[in-house]
């Protein structure tokens, strides 16, 4: 089973940007499509974006299209979600995620078995 950290949070200003990282153990984070989600105090968790194990299909949550880009980089077992144009909306816990089912219903929570201990994001206005 892989094992996940996230890393790369803090406080930004509005319109600023962070990227932060997902650091995978294990041998076989290749085959494994990841997805990042986010959970703000009293709220539920949000999906964010997702990236095939092969890093060549991406999806988003509408909220984040076009600010938010997910990437990765199986030589180094790390998935990035660099985070443009930030808004005080965006303050929540980060989460990466891992599942290793062939299927692709990457918006739901339970699509995914392991998860990280997730990064604080924290957007003044």
């Amino acid at each position: 089973q892989v094992q996940l950290v996230e890393s790369g949070g803090g406080l930004v200003q509005a319109g600023g940007s962070l990227r932060l990282s997902c650091a995978a153990s294990g041998r076989t984070f290749s085959r494994y499509n990841i997805g990042w989600f986010r959970q703000a105090p009293g709220k539920e968790r949000e999906f964010v974006a997702a990236i095939t194990s092969s890093g060549t299909s991406t999806s988003y949550a509408d909220s984040v299209k076009g600010r938010f880009t997910i990437s990765r980089d199986n030589a180094k077992n790390t998935v990035y979600l660099q985070m443009n144009s930030l808004k005080a909306e965006d303050t929540a816990v980060y989460y990466c995620a891992a599942s290793p089912y062939f299927y692709y219903t990457e918006k739901s929570p339970t699509y995914y078995n392991a998860w990280g201990q997730g990064t604080q994001v924290t957007v003044s206005s």
